[in-house]
């Protein structure tokens, strides 16, 4: 049997995954509460029980992203039959199929928020950057274990890597969005090779 705290869990649960998907689409600020409770079929005025507004309920939702995008990667990490080499290309092979197909729910939501929100929200704008720098450190893993293995040769720290890596593919998952085309991937994924070796 359910208790109350865990049923209240889940409805907050169900409405940041189904916000989820409709803001990956739509973007933040084209959507509104009412949308997002509709679609969760939730009461409106249960909304506030669980987040005190707009730009709360913003936070909580990157949190909830960045913590299963997150797991991925240390899913990823775990893997001890891949050199550092073959973790970065296989979590970067993902990108370009993810962002231009029309299965929304693959779409990263931080490449559709970012520019958006950080000049609306500061709140918003701490969060993304904590769940970069998270994810550009585990980079920095990958890095450092493909050095450690021989299969990354390059004279900059795990975490320059990384950084430069992070920013490159998120550029081209923002030409990707413009042209509709995989080739700011290919692009990406070709300099990347030649830069690690």
């Amino acid at each position: 049997m359910k208790t109350k705290s865990s049923e209240s869990l889940d409805t907050r649960n169900h409405i940041l995954e189904t916000a989820d998907t409709i803001m990956r689409v739509k973007g933040f600020s084209a959507v509104g509460l009412s949308e997002i409770l509709h679609a969760a079929s939730v009461p409106k005025g249960s909304f506030y029980h669980y987040f005190s507004s707009k730009e709360h309920f913003g936070e909580a939702l990157l949190q909830r992203y960045f913590e299963n995008y997150l797991a991925d990667i240390d899913a990823l990490l775990a893997r001890l039959d891949l050199t550092g080499s073959a973790m970065l290309q296989q979590y970067f092979a993902s990108w370009g199929p993810g962002q231009l197909g029309y299965d929304a729910s693959r779409y990263c939501l931080i490449v559709k928020l970012a520019a958006e929100v950080s000049d609306l929200s500061e709140p918003m704008r701490i969060t993304l950057l904590k769940g970069t720098n998270d994810v550009v450190a585990r980079l920095a893993t990958m890095v450092e274990r493909g050095i450690t293995d021989g299969s990354i040769h390059c004279k900059d720290s795990p975490v320059a890597i990384a950084e430069q890596l992070y920013q490159l593919w998120l550029g081209a998952a923002l030409l990707g969005k413009i042209t509709r085309d995989v080739a700011p991937f290919q692009v990406a994924m070709q300099f990347m090779q030649q830069q690690l070796q």
